[in-house]
Order: structure tokens, then C-alpha cells, then sequence
């Protein structure tokens, strides 16, 4: 099989020379994105607007350099995520605008609109088949996304607590999802509390989405019931005393995620693009943002979504961590098991690999790539 082709460029700029957004626009270029047809076509770039209080998301600068190019060749861009599953920010269509016109997308500031996908609670969605599906038949993914005709994936790269990374699969898969889409895809466990490890530090309700945990002889408790499974807490913990009760069901997410994302893409144009910058060790979901783990890679952009998170892993796995980040004081603590993978090192109850062999193997991409490089 044919190596896909993944184009790169570091942030590096010159006197004279492109910003970083015009060395983005120019990326893209010589990635081929100019060989979509986008006469007159609806162009959906969808991507993360990050939650009030986080600032580790991408800045709409780069935002407006893809719909520029979108609207050189034609095209009718429109900036969209779907809501969330937990409460917060963006969880309904109305907060979720506010939210990212305070995060600073708006039309002044891109040059497009902003849509959410699936509608002002969440419930506007469209049932799609997945092709090759094992672990689901069918996805729920918001209306708007589906009645694009094209879709451009634009990524902040970055770790996170469940999936180990957040790449181009993770914002199509699980982003594209409705909220009962999300939910479709994080049903496969539930944490549970180690309490001999838990200090009652209570950082972990303060994350929870679903006011399912509670206090119990100064322990935490989660309520299986109420429970959404969404793994929020588990980030949270900073003493490890919360695990999942299924230890497959981050694999199993990774693979739903896939899954998803073979839903959204599958039958018409799309082309991906990650930035490997402020790489934080968990979801821009978060209502904040540790320090970056990793130092800032650059910008990269395929045709294929597979290749890209996989040429994104291996430059983030060939980096020098940072002192001065969870990483890094993980691999500093004398007791640690060093699992020489920066993304386990991070967060080490996540599953990775898995969802990549799975998208590969269901026919939504190859791993296998050739990095062509950009100055």
C-alpha cells in the first residue's frame, strides 16, 4: 500500500517571511487542498473552542487562515463543534456561542461563522452508518456537520486523560458526536474510587460533570447510576485513586472514537490538519490548562486522518519532555514505573495504539506515511 503523504512545518518565521498563520494557509496549499472542489460547497472546519477558563486551544488566527483559503477556492466555511456531554460552557447551543465568541471566534475575528453541529440542546442529529463497524453499527453525529459538504478537521494536538492523546480522530469521533452520540461513545465503563488512595482533596467533584460523586468518611464516592463514565474525574486525581472498573474501556473508546470518525468522513471530501503546540496534558474541555508537557512541535496536514495522528505521536514521542509539566514530574518521582511513552508517562491509565491499529484496520486511513517536510 501506498505511504501516505503528511506535509509538516515548525513554527519557526523569519523577518520578511510568512506568519505563522500564512505559513498555515501556504501548508495547506502544498498539502493539496486545493484539489477539493469547493465551488459553492458548504465547508465545515471543525474544531475545539475551548472551554471558558482553558487557553491552551487554538487561537482563531489559525482559524481564519484555513476559511481563507476555504473562500479562495470557492468554498462557504463555517467554524463547528457539537455540545458536551457535561455541564459547562458549551454545553447547550447558546452558552457554547457565548463561549466561543469570549474565546475570541467570531466573524470579525475568522471570517465565518460559527455553527453548533447538533443544535441548541444538543439533540439535533443525524443517525449514520459506520462502515466496517464492530463495536457499533451506527452514529449519532450533529445535523450540521453532516449536511457540510466538506469537512476540514483543525486540531490542537495535545494529551488527555482517557484517550492519551487528542488528535484529529479524537475531535472528529468524539467532537462530531451529539451529546448522545458522546454518550454512545463512553458507556463501555465507569471509574471507581481506590480508597485507601483517595485524600478527600475534592478535586475530583469539582470536575465531575454529573454530580455523581460524593463524600463518604471523607472518601470519595461515585454513583454508578448517575455516572456518565466520561473519565473527567480520573484526570483530576492527582493522587491515581481513581480507575476505571473496566480496564478495556479506554480501548474500547479509542475504538468507538474511530468508529465515529469513520462515520463523519466516510463519503465525501475531507482533509485534516493538527497543530502540535501549548500540548497540555489533558482535554481543552477542562476549564483550565497545566503547563505544556511537551515542548511545540509545528504544524502538519494530510489527506488522511490516521496518518496524521501517527506522524503527530511519533514527533511528540521523539520530543524531550519539559521539566516543569506532569510529564515531567512523573519521570522525576524515584518510584516511577517508566513506561518510556510520553503519553503513558503523562497519564498512565490511557489506552493509544489501539485506536489507530482499529482505524487503520476498519479502513480509515494507513499509519504508514511519508512526512514531507516545508521550510
Amino acid at each position: 500500500m501506498e505511504k501516505s503523504k503528511v506535509y509538516f512545518t515548525d513554527f519557526r518565521t523569519h523577518t520578511n517571511g510568512p506568519s505563522l498563520p500564512g505559513k498555515l494557509a501556504k501548508l495547506i496549499r502544498k498539502a493539496g487542498i486545493g484539489n477539493i472542489d469547493m465551488d459553492g460547497k458548504f465547508v465545515a472546519i471543525k474544531m475545539h473552542f475551548g472551554e471558558l477558563g482553558n487557553i491552551s486551544y487554538l487561537r482563531p488566527n489559525y482559524a481564519k487562515a484555513v476559511a481563507d483559503v476555504v473562500k479562495e477556492l470557492g468554498g462557504n466555511p463555517f467554524l463547528t463543534d457539537c455540545n458536551t456531554l457535561y455541564p459547562g460552557s458549551r454545553k447547550n447551543a447558546l452558552d457554547h456561542l457565548s463561549c466561543a465568541e469570549e474565546n475570541g471566534f467570531s466573524m470579525a475575528t475568522t471570517g465565518c461563522h460559527v455553527i453548533i453541529g447538533d443544535g441548541l440542546r444538543g439533540t439535533d442529529e443525524v443517525i449514520v452508518p459506520i462502515r466496517n463497524g464492530e463495536y457499533l453499527k451506527e452514529a449519532y453525529i450533529g445535523h450540521a456537520i453532516m449536511d457540510a459538504d466538506i469537512l476540514i478537521s483543525l486540531t490542537h494536538f495535545k494529551g488527555h486523560e482517557a484517550t492519551g492523546f487528542g488528535g484529529a480522530l479524537k475531535n472528529i469521533g468524539m467532537g462530531c458526536g451529539s451529546r448522545a452520540g458522546k454518550m454512545h461513545q463512553h458507556n463501555s465503563g465507569k471509574p471507581h474510587v481506590i480508597e485507601e488512595q483517595c485524600r478527600g482533596c475534592r478535586n475530583c467533584a469539582k470536575e465531575c460533570g454529573s454530580d455523581a460523586i460524593s463524600y463518604e468518611s471523607g472518601k470519595a464516592h461515585i454513583d454508578q447510576d448517575i455516572c456518565k463514565g466520561c473519565g473527567r474525574c480520573i484526570g483530576a486525581c492527582n493522587f491515581d485513586a481513581i480507575e476505571n472498573n473496566n480496564e478495556d474501556a479506554n480501548e474500547i473508546l479509542g475504538c468507538k472514537i474511530a468508529e465515529y470518525s469513520q462515520a463523519v468522513c466516510d463519503g465525501r471530501p475531507t482533509f485534516h490538519i493538527s497543530l502540535i503546540t501549548d500540548v497540555s496534558p489533558n482535554c481543552d474541555c477542562h476549564p483550565e490548562n497545566d503547563a505544556p508537557i511537551l515542548p511545540n512541535i509545528g504544524m502538519f496536514a494530510s489527506f488522511d486522518p490516521v496518518a496524521l495522528d501517527q506522524a503527530c505521536v511519533d514527533a511528540c514521542l521523539a520530543a524531550t519532555p519539559i521539566r516543569n509539566s506532569q510529564l515531567g514530574d512523573n519521570l522525576a518521582k524515584p518510584d516511577w514505573h517508566h513506561y518510556h511513552d510520553h503519553f503513558l508517562d503523562s497519564n498512565p491509565n490511557v489506552r493509544w495504539k489501539e485506536t489507530l491499529e482499529h482505524a487503520e484496520k476498519i479502513g480509515l486511513g494507513s499509519r504508514s506515511y511519508e512526512l514531507v517536510t516545508m521550510k
